[in-house]
């Protein structure tokens, strides 16, 4: 079952994620992500970024967002949001969209630089957990 943009509730998504990134640890990009996204059942869960001196170790806010997912009880994702320390909204990278795609419901939305997109237009001809499948 995929998804309506009236299902959404958008500003709350944005206020979950500027709320996170008020959290984040960045001292030393000094930039700030926070992430917020609607579960199937209804529940917000968000996420920061956590950096490291060791810039490999850094996390990604996607990746604790979905650290929450699961501490929270698990589910799939229906919309997400990302922003950037003034509150912009962040487009996730090529490796947090993948983090994405795994974790999505069918017909996932998130909120980009150029509006309300789904997962299958932001990363197009994804590999996921259904090509595993195909294999076994």
């Amino acid at each position: 079952m995929a998804f309506t943009d009236a299902a959404v509730d958008w500003a709350a998504l944005e206020a979950a994620a500027v709320a996170a990134m008020g959290k984040a640890y960045a001292p030393y990009s000094k930039f700030p992500v926070g992430a917020a996204a609607l579960t199937e059942d209804g529940r917000i869960v968000s996420g920061c970024n956590v950096e490291n001196a060791s810039y490999g170790l850094t996390l990604c806010a996607e990746c604790a967002l979905v650290g929450a997912l699961h501490l929270g009880g698990g589910g799939r994702l229906r919309a997400f949001y990302c922003v950037d320390g003034k509150g912009n909204v962040l487009m996730p990278c090529g490796r947090c969209r993948q983090l994405l795609y795994e974790f999505r419901a069918p017909g996932m939305q998130l909120m980009t630089t150029q509006g309300i997109k789904t997962m299958d237009q932001v990363l197009p001809d994804a590999f996921g957990p259904d090509n595993l499948e195909e294999n076994r």
